[in-house]
Order: C-alpha cells, then structure tokens, then sequence
C-alpha cells in the first residue's frame, strides 16, 4: 500500500512528537501501561479514515460534537505524495463520492467584473497579433538586410565590418521592441484604475460610497432594481395623518377632547412606555424647521401623535425606567409587533403591544369602545373594520399600525412568557393609526429614468400591499393599464415552493418576470427574489441586480446581489459590510447617479480603446511597412515612445475622466456579451486609420517634393535628423491629437465638442501634449530624431491634423447598417468558453481569460507542494522512530542516503500486539474514563507495517 493511502493527525498535547487520532489522544499515558515513542505514531488508510468518520457522525447525537468533529477533521493533514495505479482508482472513486456533496455556486457570482473580463481577454488578443507583427518585422529586416548585402551586392562577410552589422541587427531589433511596445495596450489597465478611480470620487459627492471598485462598473449593466420602501422611496419622516379610536374614524388626528379620557391615559401610557426609549423628538435646530425625529421613525410617528394630543411622553418614561420594565418582545420581521410587559403593584402583569394593524387585529378579542369601556371584538367586527378602516387607509398610502393592551390578573399567577403564541394573545384593541411616509418628490422622475434604461424596478416591502400598491403608482413603479403582478410574502412562497417547501427555479420563472411589488415580505424572500433573478436563464443574458437593504437580516441578499446598496443612515453595520456602496442619503435617486457613473466608465474605457486602437494600427503598419520597403522606421524608437506615451498615459487621463451625461440612460444596458467594440467604432477606427495611412505613406514617398525638402529615405546609419521625417512624425502627433477629440463620441455623434469644457482634464491634456510636442520637434535635436520646423510647416502639419475631425464627419455621415462586414471586438466571456468549475462558497474571485495562464504555474506549485509534503512525513516518521538521531533528515536525498529501518523483529517488539480486524476502528475511551485520567488505548485497530517511498 502506498502512502498515499495513509492519513495523520496531530494531537496538541504537550510533547516533542505527539500524534492522535480522531477518536482520542493517545499521549496521555494511563494507569498501567506507559506507550514507547515509536507507537505515538499512527497510520491508517484515508479510505479508512472516511469510513469512520462517516459512521461517527452518525454514532454522535449532540450537534457541537459533530461540529467539533468537523472542525478536527478540517485541522488534519492529508498526506498526498504521487499515486499508484490502484491507489489513485481508489481515490478517484472516493473524491467523485465527496464532489457530488460539494455545493456548487453560482460560477458567474465569482467572477470578476464584465468589464474586466472583456478588456483581458481584448489585451491577451491584442498582445498577440503585436508580438507576431513585432517579430515578422525584425525577421524581415535581417533577412531583407543579409540579402541585400551578401546576395545582391556580392559582398562577403569581413571581420573588421562584424561591428556595423551588429548595429544594424541591434537596430533591426530596437525597431521591433518599439513596434511590439506600441501594439501592447499597456495603458487599458491605467485606463481602468483611472476611470473607477475618478468615478468612486465623484460618485461620493453624488452620495454613494464605493466599497468595492468593481461595483461602479457592474452598475451601469444593471437590469433590475430590488428597492426598499420606507426612506429609499419614501422620505422616512413618519406622520400619523389618520385614526380609528373609540368607534370613530378621524381623518387627522384628533383632538383631545373628542377622546374618552381613559381611552386618552391608556392609549398615551401605551406609545410612551412600548417603545425604544432611545427614540426620541427634539426641537428644531433652526428655528422654524420642522421637529428631529431621533430614532425608529415608525415610533417618532406615534411619539408625534402624543405630542398633538397636547399630552407628553417624557414624564412617563421618568416614573417607569426601562429597569422596571418587567418583559419585552422586541420587534422583528417575523413577529411584526412589539410588545411591553410592566408589572403591577397587586401582582398582576399589564403588557401593552403595537404592530401592524391586520396582525394584531387577529390577536384582539376585545376593543375599548365610544365610552372607553372594553367590548366583545368578534372576526366579523374584525372583517368589517378591514374592510372599512384598514383599507382606505392602506388605499391612500398610509402604513397602519395597531395598538392594543392585556391585562393579566394576579390571580393567575405569572404566566408561562416563554409560550409567546398564548401571550400574544386575548388583546384589547385601543387605536388604529394611518401613518404618511410621503413619496419623495424626486423618485418619480428617477423611477421613469430608470425604466427608459431598460432597468426594472421592484419593490419589496414588509408593508401591507394596499398600502405598497398605493406607493408604487405613486412613484410610477406599477403603470395604469400594465399587467404587473403585486403579492404578498405568503402568496409568494406559495407560488415559488413545491409540496416539501423548496425553491424551485421553473415556478419562479412564471413569478419575477411580471413582478413589480412584493409585500409583507421577509429578508429571506428578498433574497430568494435575488437569487431567483440572478440564477434564472429566462431572458437572453443573466439579469444584473441591484438591491437596497437596511437591516441585518438583509445582509444575505445584499451579498448575493451583483451590487448590494446599504442605507447609509437607517442601516445596521451588518448590513453595510456586506453591501458593495453605501448610500449616505438613503435617496433612490443616489442609485439612478450610480447607474450614470457605470455606465460612464463603459463608456470612457471605450472611447480610450477606440483612439488607441486606431493609433495602434496606424503606427504598426507605418513602422512594418517602412521598415519592409525603406529598411528602416519612419518613426524612430524614442518618437514611438513618446507616441505609445500620448496614446497611453496621457489619453487614458483624458478621456477616463469624461463626466456622465443624462443621454447615458436614454439607451439599455449593455449586457454581459455585448463587444466592448461596437461595429461602429469599428468603422470609426478603420476610417480614421485610413486617412492617416494615407497621409503619412504621402508624406513619407512624396514629402520631399510637396515641401521642397531634402528626402530622408535610405539614410545611412548615423546620419542626422532630417526634416522629411520630422514632418513625417510631427504630422502623426497631430492627427492623434485631433483624433483624440473625434474619440470623446463613440456612438456616431457627429457633435464631438459637446461638453468638452465640463471636463478641464481632458482640455489640459491635449494642450499640454501640443505644447510638448513643439518643444521637442523644435528643441529635441539627435535624441528625438528631430530638426527645428519653420512656422509654415507648422501650419501645415496642424491644418492635416485638423482634417481629422472633417474627416470624422464623413466618417459619421456612413450609415453603419450598410458595413456588415465590419467584426466586433472584445465580446465577454460566453458559458461556452466557461470550463465546469466548482466551487465553494469561499472561493477567491476568478478570470476565466487568465485561468490558461496561470495552469503551468498552479500545476508547478502543486508538484513542488507535494514534494514537499512527502518530505515532511518522510522525517516525523523517522523522528518518532529514532527520537535520538543526530543526522539531519531535512531532504528527501539525505533520507534516501540514510535509509537505516529498525529490523522488523526488534519493532514488532516495542508495539503492542494488534490485530486485523477489518476497516472498523472501535472508538478510544475518553480521556476522562478510566484511572489516573487517563484511557486505555484500543485493543484492535487496523495497522499497515510497509510504507513505500
């Protein structure tokens, strides 16, 4: 047997070389027997091991033993050195058993960004097709040169001309690393950082804080919208507009006088004393503002009511602390209601309670009447104040609250508070409230932004759904005239689970598409909402969600959302750590600025990739195309670098730090398969590619007669810098220039200085590249290949760079329909290019276009890993035989030359005899059993005697 099929665990108990196995420690020395060293150390087969460790989690009942059972078995050391035939079938078997247990998770969530994924993939294919242009030209120089030199003009090679032909060759080959310098894009990564960079700093001043880059960036492909109500749409400054109280419906809040006053007392003793006492209402802090609400709003609402009542709060918290409050149910999403036990001086207990209205309702059995006395509340009362109360309540928009009380009497004794269903129970109802959360006047607008995107909003609420359904046409979620489904959390779960209550995909299919308000929800429908959109195969391209959440119970449906958006002043830090931006408002409308910004940096990376393309192309061919028919660049390696700078450094500065427009949500999002090259920007960089060919190959053939110069074509290999070739280079820097301003529109439009002043950077770029570029034509001399220009070369050289931009309008002007046979670039990663990954909930984020890269290295490292870890076993092993060897067993080589085994007669000797007995292990006593605190070690176990190294 190899020893792959051998497993150990360390023990940690005090000692030189200690080892355990999973049942007990054997360390601890018992009563009558003392183990010698060399037993310390225990194998046993890893099919062994999982057998066992299957059948004692079924043995032990306690779930914290299992627990713990699991976290030992996580600390063990699995030994896997290289396998044999038979041991590597039997753990194939063994490792597909464990994989049909693995969770598998959703392969997309880990990803990295769309965007990211996109420009890799763009990068590795661009780096390609110049590593190949950069090395055919290099071959086609030498060749081109030993030809022309050995074959055409008969020369030989001579010794004392070694020297120049390897200046020629170390020139070939400059010219090759500049043409492959200039084809990499080693700017879209800067391009990137600077794009996200500047996006997460102005998006703060637009009140999102960006946790996580990537964030910004899957925002602008957001397809779907899971919205919180209360302070996300709402303005989350409660008013209790309305009131049920003695037999009577007020429309505003009534006056005192109209209320009994024992209904008055019980009622303001109910709001003062149930709830938080953190929950405050202070004064203006400028005078004739309105009150601050410090708190849960809901209860700064009722606080609010006591406050019209002409009556107060405070001195009713003074008499009862929160000390002698005797018991409290505190609110949650399950409960919905909050409850108050206060014990009185007689021995009875009163518990005054308040939740939503339809809940507590059915809780109440009594209700205080006109005179303020308590009356029969039979369900048809019940019913029919639904119908007539709730509502119109819930129909106007209004969150409706009630508030009840129960009397326990101290003849009963203390009840069983523990049994919350006969607590919560037997209530009398004292009021009904319409609470007003308005609509915040700017949602509307944001909501209708957002649908003209292509973004779907819902919300999803724990109201009651008249009064969600109400809110939703308010801020124009739900359209007159729309089929769009509203259901509560109840009917929900219905719909989506079958007869053993799972979630099933297919059924949720039929539900979201057409969903549009959620109510009475909990945070786990949220996030089966979440998950069901994210894992659904129903539209063309996987759904892209944003959801908001305030809670800590959110945050599980916060983490699964492709952006989850946390409530900057109502949310809990669970729910921000698990969020990818804060609100720091908790307005929507911060959302709408967030999909503006994302789709921003879509688009400025765009438009650096169509400049830099078109730059690309230009200049490989001019430098292959020269270098082929003049043997030599027109543009010299230190012109290419200040080139390859222009269309790195400086374009990515300025065109990633475009500002968003509004015209950016007048189109839908651009999908996870959507080219990062559109057709159009193809167009866009072949036409003006074109153009400049044409130029410079004019220029560069023809320039000397044009301009009345020298011509600077075949020059010898030291010559001077010419002014043939300084136009030549001086002209391409200008065409760049004013090509960079056509780049800024990627869409066809024809207006390319729209909104060119809103962005300083872009216009101190291009200046600064101009000024730049006239001192080093004008003062750069032999470094930059450059003579001093006179001003009518200059004028013209600008005027062929201006014609870039009316060649831009032409370009434009070519209906991009007619161009089928133009290719898109830059598509992401399709589930076809996708290997079958499983993964763990814990997994590091990965890139699929980087996964083929980085195999040689994953696979290097695990050799090496597993080496060493044969190692490591190779010399515990013989550190617990030979405790007093002073030979270094550090290698596996000075193990090998050491191989020194105790005969097998003498070992046997210094073990405790033992016997076969299957693949059963009987378990060890505790350490606790037996004399002296310790345990006797197993009589029988399982022990292999070889070890093949």
């Amino acid at each position: 047997m190899s020893a792959s099929q051998w497993r150990k665990t360390p023990c940690f108990c005090p000692g030189p070389m200690s080892w355990r196995d999973r049942a007990g420690c054997w360390c601890q020395p018992s009563a009558s027997t003392l183990r010698p060293a060399s037993s310390l150390l225990y194998w046993a087969p890893a099919s062994t091991m999982r057998r066992r460790r299957s059948r004692k989690v079924k043995k032990q009942g306690p779930p914290e033993n299992r627990n713990k059972a699991k976290t030992q078995d996580g600390i063990a050391l699995e030994i896997q050195p290289l396998k044999s035939e038979e041991a590597a079938e039997s753990e194939e078997k063994e490792e597909k058993e464990e994989v049909k247990q693995v969770k598998k998770v959703n392969v997309t969530k880990k990803e990295k960004s769309v965007l990211q994924g996109k420009l890799t993939k763009l990068a590795v294919q661009i780096g390609k097709a110049g590593l190949i242009m950069s090395a055919v030209t290099v071959i086609i120089l030498i060749l081109y040169f030993v030809i022309d030199t050995f074959a055409v003009q008969g020369r030989s090679w001579v010794a004392e001309c070694t020297p120049i032909y390897i200046q020629y060759f170390v020139k070939f080959f400059i010219i090759g690393v500049t043409v492959l310098v200039v084809a990499v894009p080693e700017g879209l990564p800067l391009a990137v950082t600077i794009s996200l960079a500047y996006s997460v700093k102005k998006m703060m001043k637009d009140n999102n804080l960006v946790r996580h880059l990537d964030a910004c960036e899957t925002m602008g492909n957001a397809t779907a919208i899971c919205s919180d109500k209360t302070g996300t749409l709402t303005m989350n400054r409660m008013t209790v507009v309305q009131a049920y109280v003695g037999d009577t419906h007020y429309k505003t809040v009534p006056e005192p006088d109209a209320i009994k006053p024992e209904t008055l007392e019980i009622m303001v003793n109910s709001i003062s004393i149930n709830s938080a006492y953190t929950t405050k209402i202070l004064p203006p802090e400028k005078e004739g503002g309105l009150p601050r609400h410090v708190g849960n709003k809901t209860e700064c609402s009722l606080l609010g009511m006591v406050l019209e009542l002409k009556r107060d709060y405070q001195p009713i918290r003074d008499e009862i602390p929160e000390e002698k409050l005797y018991k409290v149910y505190t609110f949650n999403s399950s409960r919905k209601s909050m409850s108050t036990v206060l014990k009185n001086a007689d021995g009875g207990y009163r518990m005054y309670s308040k939740g939503a209205s339809e809940i507590v309702l059915r809780k109440c059995s009594r209700i205080l009447d006109a005179q303020g006395q308590p009356r029969i509340f039979k369900p048809k009362d019940r019913d029919e104040m639904v119908r007539k109360v709730i509502e119109p309540m819930a129909c106007d928009g209004l969150r409706t609250i009630c508030v009840a009380y129960r009397d326990f009497p101290a003849e009963a004794g203390e009840p069983d508070w523990d049994s919350e269903n006969d607590i919560l129970n037997e209530l009398t109802c004292i009021v009904v409230v319409g609470i007003e959360d308005p609509v915040r006047p700017e949602v509307p607008e944001a909501i209708s932004k957002c649908q003209r995107a292509g973004i779907t909003v819902r919300m999803v609420t724990g109201d009651n759904i008249n009064t969600a359904r109400a809110i939703a046409t308010k801020c124009g979620i739900l359209l007159p005239g729309e089929d769009f489904l509203c259901m509560e959390g109840k009917e929900f779960n219905q719909q989506i689970r079958n007869d053993q209550g799972e979630v099933e995909q297919e059924r949720l299919d039929k539900v979201w598409p057409k969903l549009r308000v959620l109510a009475r929800s909990s945070p786990t429908d949220k996030h089966t909402l979440v998950k069901g959109i994210i894992d659904s195969t129903v539209g063309e391209t996987r759904q892209v969600v944003a959801v908001t959440g305030d809670g800590t119970n959110d945050g599980p449906a916060l983490k699964k959302a492709d952006v989850g958006f946390a409530m900057g002043i109502a949310g809990t830090d669970v729910a921000k750590e698990a969020s990818d931006i804060i609100l720091t408002d908790d307005n929507f409308t911060s959302i709408v600025k967030a999909v503006m910004w994302g789709r921003n940096v879509y688009d400025s990376i765009s438009k650096f990739l169509q400049f830099q393309l078109t730059v690309n192309v230009v200049a490989v061919i001019v430098a292959f195309t020269g270098a082929c028919i003049t043997q030599d660049s027109p543009l010299k390696a230190v012109q290419m670098l200040w080139v390859n700078l222009i269309m790195d450094t400086l374009a990515s500065l300025a065109l990633a730090t475009e500002p968003p427009t509004e015209s950016l949500l007048l189109r839908r999002p651009y999908g996870r398969n959507k080219p990062l090259i559109s057709r159009t920007m193809m167009k866009n960089i072949l036409g003006h590619a074109v153009y400049q060919l044409v130029i410079i190959f004019t220029l560069l053939f023809a320039g000397e007669s044009i301009f009345d110069i020298d011509n600077g074509r075949n020059s010898p290999l030291h010559a001077p810098p010419s002014e043939h070739y300084t136009i030549v280079f001086n002209v391409f820097v200008m065409m760049q220039l004013f090509n960079e301003i056509n780049a800024r529109k990627i869409h066809g439009e024809r207006n390319v200085f729209e909104g060119i002043y809103r962005n300083p950077i872009f216009c101190s770029v291009v200046l600064g590249t101009f000024a730049l570029q006239i001192v080093i034509v004008q003062f750069g001399g032999k470094p930059f290949s450059c003579t001093a220009l006179t001003i009518d070369q200059w004028l013209w050289c600008v005027f062929i760079g201006v014609g870039e931009l009316l060649w831009g309008q032409l370009i434009s002007a070519i209906p991009t329909h007619h161009l089928k046979f133009l290719m898109e670039a830059g598509h992401g990663t399709t589930k076809e290019d996708i290997h079958e990954e499983e993964m763990t909930e814990g997994a590091d984020e990965i890139d699929h276009a980087e996964m083929e890269l980085r195999r040689g290295q994953i696979l290097w490292f695990r050799g090496l890993n597993r080496i060493q870890t044969q190692i490591k076993v190779v010399n515990a092993f013989r550190s617990s035989l030979y405790p007093a060897s002073p030979e270094s067993r550090s290698s596996i080589h000075s193990f090998m030359a050491h191989p020194e085994f105790v005969p097998l007669s003498e070992e046997e000797a210094r073990i405790p005899p033992i016997e076969e007995t299957g693949d059963e292990i009987d378990p060890l006593p505790s350490p606790s059993s037996g004399a002296g605190g310790g345990g006797e070690p197993p009589s029988t176990f399982p022990c292999r005697r070889e070890l093949s190294i």
